[in-house]
């Protein structure tokens, strides 16, 4: 899934973050205009149509908190994602209480980023159809039976590995981080350390892949899992 001309709004008093971010998201086919104090953010947003805005909370003459704020308050709905250096519990609670759809602390992976913006993207995507069967190869989901088959063999998954390989297979080719499975499945906000995203990708690898002629679960080395079919 690529940006497809989604109009993004960063706002980032850091120029040269603010300049990385924007490079890499235009790369990937976004359209990005860029604010670097509060006073122009809260601007571009109240005056402007954006698909979704990236803020950052400590900003010159306003901060992110008002801006959201001030946003919501005018009818601006658009999906927001806090990019900040601020980790505290309290500061993520609040962001998200103001109406923030993510919070992700600095550092970050810029692949990290991007995963969360497509999870975005994803969820204001008109629902036109809905498939009922995913289909990789010979691996078959069934969502209406909630049923899973490699080949002519049912595989029997719990409801987390379910929900965890319809994911992988929705995204087939994708690579998807760690913290977006956590959140995605489990519902594991800000917690990147767990290993339980690696124990269930595991069993599932297991119970999809063993004894098959192909793979379809690969780990891509520091980045996440990807479901796919390879030569």
């Amino acid at each position: 899934m690529n940006g497809n001309g989604f109009k993004i709004l960063l706002v980032e008093d850091q120029e040269t973050a603010a300049s990385y971010i924007a490079k890499g998201l235009r790369e990937e086919g976004f359209v990005v205009d860029v604010a670097n104090t509060g006073p122009d953010g809260l601007h571009c947003f109240l005056t402007e149509e954006y698909s979704l805005a990236i803020l950052d909370v400590m900003l010159p003459g306003l901060d992110g908190w008002t801006i959201l704020e001030t946003a919501r308050k005018a009818g601006k709905m658009n999906p927001v994602i806090y990019l900040t250096a601020r980790d505290d519990v309290e500061d993520r609670v609040r962001g998200l209480d103001l109406g923030a759809d993510d919070y992700l602390v600095k550092p970050f992976a810029f692949a990290e980023l991007l995963a969360r913006i497509r999870a975005l993207m994803r969820r204001q995507e008109p629902a036109e159809k809905k498939e009922t069967k995913l289909v990789v190869a010979d691996l078959v989901l069934d969502l209406l039976k909630h049923q899973a088959r490699r080949g002519e063999e049912v595989i029997d998954l719990t409801p987390k590995e379910f929900a965890l390989l319809r994911i992988l297979m929705n995204r087939c080719g994708e690579v998807l981080t760690r913290t977006l499975l956590a959140e995605q499945v489990w519902g594991m906000h800000f917690e990147s350390n767990t290993n339980v995203v690696d124990v269930a990708v595991r069993r599932l690898r297991a119970k999809v892949d063993e004894g098959a002629h192909k793979k379809l679960i690969h780990t891509q080395r520091g980045a996440g899992y990807v479901l796919e079919e390879r030569d």
